[in-house]
């Protein structure tokens, strides 16, 4: 208690000098206020007021659930007791809106609302004779369009009685926003339509209870029985849907039975009043095969490639829409729904906003991301085939080729990375240490792994210098090959024979492109010392002027070929050196042309390739088979003299 006391004269003076315009106390008061806290009378009553506060504390954060328990309680009694006046409540409901319509001299309101879906019904009859028929898939949501417009157009040019007007706005958005999404699965589940049938029928009733259930207030229906009104529909919904899930679905029984129990636990949160977790659940179960669907209907409406914007947009973007509003709706449950745990409880209430506002931020950040990769990966398709392009485009297609995948993994890191700091900051988590602590780790990596710091900071330099691209043939140190592509950290070669090096970029060294710009190929023919030089070279020049005009490789020469002239003397005859200047990687192939081309023409025009000889001078014609017999007999000698040893 003296630790008590001291705090509370440290309080009064700290907010006593906080307060400028406040007078200071006298000392003696002060002196009265220490004695006052120093009595054991008031010591044991400061005491029971602090654990009388505590404990109502305690009871203040246990009483949630309780309160929320009552609740439930209370209107699932409510609602079994106002069952019974269902059909009572419904026949005046209907007494009251007809009789609204009827005093105000129009027809009763289901007569109104047959005669607006005859009109829209008879206009949309009309659109679908007149329309072209090579509108294709997209246009089936047209009529529909027609038939909304139509009726929009009368509904509010007439002015309605105020029961009727809500009434039949109520049912026409339900009868539209029906077929809408009959279209919609008639596109996406064309193929099952087992399936789809039994989806139209189920969205017709869910409507129907929804605009039903909108209805009540307004009508005047006792809220308990409006309610009761949608646990009886919600009951008609569960034994539909688990007889489409044993009838329409084709999964083995054990997962029918996982989705029959999993229905049953859902049908018992909305009992419960727990809409959150229920429509949590229903968005698990049906977001899945929703988003398949309106990504499957979605590609019909467009014969770009699924790598355009445009498809891209469509696809992607109609994902996007649906688990937006499925996150919207999901708000608006937690909001309007006061007795729900998140808002009896700060916390849970502001993770779940932050969750809901997380998803929104990954939405725009897939969506960025799947944009930014379709051109990318469109700009490395395109940039592949420079067939025909004048060598400047084809260096920057190459280029492309090089960084592109680079920049692609980067910019996905990047993505990744302020999509998960803002949905962090979202749920209230302070990013800013994050951020700190997380340059100081990379500091420690950094050190920790100069090897790989090396590697990365080479390839960027490498990039920078533009030492190699992809497709062309290099060789560093003891690896050679074709580049295939890149990571952050090293290079993939593909040897000439078959084998992939992953080589590094700091492992690289001093780069030898032979790929860049052009390669002067030269080469040596001998020929007999008796041969023409200049019958050669001219000859040599006629072949290069036929293989520059050769329709295959004539292309991949920049310098014809040409005979540079003697070489040198060799010893069996004069060498002679050629020179041409082609595309790089072509010139093997064009010299194995060139090697035929010469080899022909130099014995049609009688000029000889040096050989290996051996000539014996003398002037005994026979000198030369004597000598061959004389060696024959030798070696028959010693061969009988290694026998006989």
């Amino acid at each position: 208690m003296i630790r008590l006391a001291a705090f509370l004269l440290a309080l009064l003076v700290v907010t006593s000098a906080a307060a400028q315009t406040a007078p200071s106390p006298p000392q003696q008061k002060i002196d009265q206020l220490i004695g006052l806290l120093q009595d054991p009378e008031i010591q044991t009553w400061l005491e029971s007021r602090k654990k009388e506060q505590d404990a109502t504390a305690a009871a203040a954060q246990s009483s949630d659930f309780a309160t929320w328990e009552s609740r439930a309680r209370s209107r699932i009694d409510s609602i079994l007791t106002a069952v019974p006046r269902i059909p009572s409540e419904i026949s005046e409901a209907a007494a009251r809106a007809r009789r609204d319509a009827v005093s105000h001299g129009y027809a009763p309101i289901f007569l109104i609302f047959a005669g607006l879906v005859a009109v829209g019904a008879a206009a949309e009859w009309l659109f679908r004779r007149a329309r072209s028929p090579s509108i294709g898939a997209a246009a089936r949501l047209l009529p529909v369009a027609v038939f909304t417009m139509v009726i929009a157009i009368i509904f509010f040019a007439v002015e309605w009685p105020p029961l009727a007007r809500i009434v039949l706005l109520a049912y026409l958005v339900a009868f539209i926003a029906y077929r809408v999404a009959a279209v919609l699965i008639g596109l996406a589940e064309s193929n099952r339509r087992a399936f789809a049938v039994r989806a139209r029928i189920f969205l017709g009733i869910a409507l129907f209870a929804g605009a039903t259930a909108a209805l009540g207030a307004p009508l005047g229906v006792d809220p308990a029985v409006s309610e009761a009104i949608s646990y009886c529909f919600s009951v008609l919904l569960l034994a539909f849907a688990i007889e489409a899930v044993w009838s329409a679905l084709t999964y083995p029984i054990a997962v029918k039975a996982g989705l029959t129990v999993f229905l049953g636990l859902l049908w018992l949160l909305w009992c419960l009043g727990l809409k959150g977790a229920f429509w949590i659940g229903i968005f698990s179960l049906v977001l899945p095969g929703l988003l398949r669907a309106v990504g499957r209907a979605a590609a019909t409406l467009t014969s770009a490639p699924p790598e355009s914007p445009k498809s891209i947009l469509l696809v992607r973007g109609s994902r996007a829409i649906v688990i937006a509003l499925a996150v919207g709706w999901l708000a608006l449950v937690l909001r309007f729904n006061p007795s729900s745990l998140a808002n009896q409880n700060t916390t849970i209430s502001a993770i779940l906003n932050g969750l809901l506002k997380g998803v929104i931020v990954l939405l725009i950040a897939d969506l960025l991301w799947q944009l930014a990769r379709g051109w990318i990966d469109r700009t490395i398709r395109t940039s592949g085939d420079a067939t025909g392009l004048a060598p400047a485009e084809a260096a920057k297609r190459a280029r492309f080729r090089t960084l592109l995948p680079i920049f692609r993994n980067a910019l996905a890191v990047m993505v990744a990375v302020m999509a998960a700091l803002i949905v962090l900051s979202q749920l209230g988590v302070e990013i800013g240490p994050l951020i700190a602590g997380a340059g100081i780790f990379g500091v420690a990596i950094g050190f920790g792994s100069q090897t790989l710091v090396k590697d990365i900071i080479s390839g960027v330099f490498y990039m920078f210098d533009d030492a190699f691209r992809v497709g062309e043939y290099i060789q560093a140190k003891n690896y050679k090959g074709t580049v295939e592509g890149f990571s952050l950290r090293s290079v993939r070669l593909r040897h000439h024979r078959g084998p992939v090096f992953t080589v590094p970029f700091g492992e690289l060294g001093a780069v030898e492109n032979m790929s860049r710009d052009w390669v002067i190929d030269k080469f040596r023919i001998s020929v007999a010392y008796n041969t023409d030089i200049d019958k050669a070279r001219k000859i040599t020049k006629a072949i290069g002027a036929e293989l520059r005009e050769d329709a295959e490789v004539g292309p991949l020469f920049i310098e014809p070929l040409k005979m540079k002239g003697v070489e040198e003397f060799g010893d069996y005859g004069i060498v002679l050196s050629f020179a041409m200047t082609t595309v790089p990687g072509m010139q093997t192939y064009i010299r194995r042309k060139a090697y035929a081309k010469i080899r022909e023409a130099f014995q049609n025009n009688g000029i000889e390739f040096a050989q290996p000889m051996v000539q014996v001078g003398g002037d005994d014609k026979n000198g030369g088979a004597a000598a061959a017999a004389t060696t024959l007999r030798t070696a028959q000698q010693a061969k009988a003299a290694g026998a006989e040893g």
